[in-house]
């Protein structure tokens, strides 16, 4: 049975199914084709987070996660992700669920629960932010993808600031994340540009209107988000991630970047819906496994003492084997 307290913390953190709707939020792409496929997404990080901050025991929550849609489950551990990280944070003794949910099932999910624990910095002050992430020294991504974590946090202030974070496309003050507080708002960005996506429903010619508004020093990193959104919650068929690609024009390796992300996330969870394939061939020229395979062989392993962090080493990586194809076939 939900506990007066959990059903406190669901009313006041969590937006309700409702209000995660584009109609909702008010979104220009309330009426688009895709909007019903596009809000199940945040409908199901909804579900995770509901059923996580109840504090429900370990394997009833982990049974509840497995009963929705394999390709739908990474979002609900996004959301269960996110409330294990409230209740990790709140005062008192620390209950370490945050890190039991990613060592346990949770970990074949570990890219999108980053995320997921970026929507719950979102709602928790600043002061608490070096809390969030649990030690995970066994975790091959630990501590390079947290990133994502940061990602998650723009993806959140997009949606649901719409106007401020988009429509006056405001710069986050910058946060010493892993020592590096200048790459803090590029990564916020890449969430931004994964939340266009979303708010203009997968129509291609209005999302890449959509970067172009931004400035032009910030559409990198937007693009890269854009990809990673498109190859990872599809929303349109192969003609329209051709379009994106050629939207892209000279960000096309930072899509193609953020699209072969989308794949090695999808791998890595042993969940390949159809929209990625089609949208790794079209935005990356490859199928799903060459992409996992380049993502693979371009990460960095070294101790995180460089001037970049080891994810934008590892993006750079990525990028520029699209940059010298692109430069060799005069595409």
């Amino acid at each position: 049975m939900p506990t007066v307290l959990g059903s406190f913390r669901r009313t006041v953190l969590a937006p309700s199914m409702a209000d995660v709707t584009f109609a909702k939020r008010g979104f220009p792409g309330a009426g688009a084709e895709a909007a019903p496929h596009l809000e199940a997404i945040p409908q199901s990080v909804v579900c995770g987070f509901e059923w996580g901050i109840e504090g429900r025991g370990e394997w009833e929550l982990e049974r509840l996660l497995s009963l929705t849609d394999p390709e739908l489950r990474g979002f609900a551990y996004e959301g269960a992700t996110m409330a294990c990280t409230v209740l990790d944070v709140m005062p008192g003794r620390r209950r370490d669920r945050t890190r039991r949910l990613l060592t346990g099932p949770g970990e074949r999910h570990i890219f999108l629960a980053y995320i997921g624990i970026g929507f719950a910095m979102a709602r928790l002050p600043r002061a608490l932010w070096g809390k969030v992430i649990p030690d995970l020294p066994g975790s091959a991504y630990y501590p390079a993808m947290t990133w994502l974590a940061v990602d998650g946090y723009g993806f959140d202030r997009a949606y649901f600031d719409t106007a401020r974070w988009v429509g006056r496309q405001e710069i986050p003050a910058a946060y010493p994340w892993q020592g590096f507080p200048d790459y803090f708002p590029r990564t916020l960005d890449q969430g931004v540009g994964r939340a266009l996506w979303f708010i203009h429903a997968a129509r291609v010619p209005d999302v890449a209107a959509a970067v172009r508004r931004f400035a032009a020093s910030r559409r990198a990193d937007l693009w890269s988000g854009v990809g990673l959104a498109a190859a990872f919650a599809g929303g349109c068929g192969r003609e329209g991630f051709d379009a994106l690609a050629r939207e892209a024009g000279d960000h096309r390796p930072e899509l193609a970047q953020g699209a072969v992300f989308a794949a090695k996330a999808r791998s890595y969870a042993g969940f390949v819906p159809w929209h990625t394939g089609a949208a790794i061939e079209a935005m990356a020229g490859m199928p799903v496994q060459g992409a996992v395979d380049l993502a693979d062989r371009s990460a960095v392993d070294s101790d995180g003492g460089g001037p970049v962090p080891d994810y934008e080493l590892w993006r750079r990586n990525v990028q520029a084997h699209f940059a010298s194809t692109r430069q060799s076939t005069g595409a």
